[in-house]
């Protein structure tokens, strides 16, 4: 039997997008699997309970929910809900800590929390909780991975204009097939590129239960429909390092995003799975940006539909109406009508095609001379051996930190070490005054809650002196 969800007054726009794009579908058609199956009729029931449930708990339109859930059919449900009430959801990594959440809360001010306990969504209501002050449908917290995180807000119409962009990219998972989740669901590409698009694609969405190379080869490898597996580089590095994948004649390809990838990574992956390894560029503020899907041009990518980019003194902007922050905005991340990404970039004047080079602030001087850290870092993550690297500028002076398939911890002052091996190896590819003063190898490098290398220089010391 399908339940009608419950009516709202006053329906919104993002009330109407939830119903229209989001639950609609045949009742028996498979929608998530976070361990068990979960068809359209039983997402759309369970929608219906947990609006009840929000409204109980004082939230009604134009409300505001902080959702501190994991990955799972609750808290999909307890998000849709919210959005069907019209209200605003603020979505919190669950790994963040108390301390952590009560900053949040502190900050943004929501009128209910919701966490999960023994399997259940928890309502809270908070004191002090304030009603949206503008019409954004979702609040999200940047990564963090060079600093503290910015408090960045998207309408409905937003993600519906995403939501098109994927559409139309051929290579991007279609109705009848089936994603493999490995990114974060709060955080840009795995909430609307992962959980959004398959919704309103018709796509299975898997989330593995174990995320180990092991875990996601066996939710490959459950289904027999056509499947693309997506995540950070950090996994389809966990994925190359299989000596003996299985036979997966359903993967399709896999779908990487959040940072540079690895010089030969997508030819490692290709090679242990016959498959390419396809790259995005996107931001929170405005979702995906460019793709190369087919693994043709990295490193460059083609901007998606309607996306207007420019570069200026070698930055990266995208042509946007209206800031995406909440509060004062800096001039130097949006002004006049543009979005400055921060991020150095060329654009190909014949094919219009993107290759991202890096944070731009990471040109620094060394006696006069111009340094940039992405080179190096990409120069060490291509020797042989390394697995992954970064490298930074602090107190003067270039470090960088490394792991290796040796997974080794090696300090920086050892004569005739590995590190002073690779630095060695590293003197034969770059000039010496962009040589690293230090290079720490450690077992594995450190990484924010959502799968990015941090680059944080004194946690990236405390790491390294912790390993010693």
């Amino acid at each position: 039997m399908t339940l009608t969800p419950t009516p709202v007054r006053g329906r919104t726009v993002a009330a109407d997008w939830v119903d229209e794009q989001l639950l609609a579908g045949p009742d028996g058609e498979p929608c998530l699997r976070f361990g068990a199956p979960v068809t359209r009729g039983t997402l759309r029931a369970l929608v219906a309970e947990r609006q009840r449930q929000l409204a109980a708990a004082g939230l009604g339109e134009h409300g505001t929910v902080a959702l501190r859930m994991p990955p799972s059919s609750e808290f999909v449900a307890v998000l849709l809900a919210a959005w069907r009430s019209g209200a605003q959801a603020v979505l919190l990594d669950h790994r963040l800590t108390a301390v952590e959440v009560d900053r949040a809360v502190d900050r943004l001010h929501p009128r209910v929390l919701v966490e999960l306990a023994d399997g259940r969504p928890q309502f809270h209501p908070l004191p002090g909780g304030a009603a949206a002050a503008t019409e954004h449908a979702l609040v999200q917290l940047s990564s963090g991975s060079t600093g503290p995180s910015k408090v960045i807000a998207r309408t409905a119409a937003d993600l519906q204009r995403e939501l098109d962009c994927y559409a139309r990219l051929p290579e991007f998972p279609a109705r009848g097939e089936r994603t493999v989740l490995l990114s974060s669901t709060v955080h840009v590409l795995g909430l609307v590129g992962g959980l959004l698009h398959a919704l309103h694609a018709g796509v299975e969405l898997v989330v593995p239960q174990r995320m180990t190379p092991a875990g996601i080869l066996t939710a490959v490898g459950e289904g027999t429909a056509p499947t693309t597996v997506i995540g950070v580089p950090f996994h389809a590095e966990l994925l190359a390092s299989v000596a003996a994948p299985p036979e997966l004649p359903q993967l399709r390809r896999m779908i990487v995003a959040g940072e540079l990838v690895r010089p030969q990574l997508p030819a490692a992956f290709r090679a242990r799975y016959g498959v390419p390894l396809g790259t995005m560029y996107g931001m929170t503020e405005v979702g995906v940006i460019a793709t190369d899907l087919a693994g043709r041009h990295h490193p460059a990518v083609e901007p998606v539909h309607g996306m207007e980019l420019s570069v200026a003194d070698g930055e990266l902007h995208i042509v946007r109406a209206q800031s995406p922050y909440l509060g004062p905005t800096d001039p130097t991340r949006w002004s006049d009508g543009l979005l400055h990404t921060r991020d150095a970039a060329l654009i190909d004047a014949d094919t219009g095609r993107v290759t991202v080079l890096g944070r731009r602030d990471s040109q620094i001087s060394i006696g006069g001379l111009k340094v940039d850290l992405n080179e190096v870092e990409q120069s060490l993550a291509g020797l042989p051996g390394v697995v992954e690297a970064v490298v930074v500028f602090a107190d003067g002076a270039i470090e960088a930190y490394a792991s290796t398939t040796e997974g080794t911890c090696s300090p920086p002052s050892e004569p005739g070490g590995a590190a002073d091996r690779l630095r060695d190896l590293l003197g034969e590819e770059l000039a010496g005054y962009k040589l690293p003063r230090r290079l720490h190898l450690l077992p594995q490098l450190p990484r924010t809650a959502t799968g990015k290398l941090l680059r944080d220089a004194a946690a990236l010391r405390r790491q390294a002196d912790a390993a010693r």
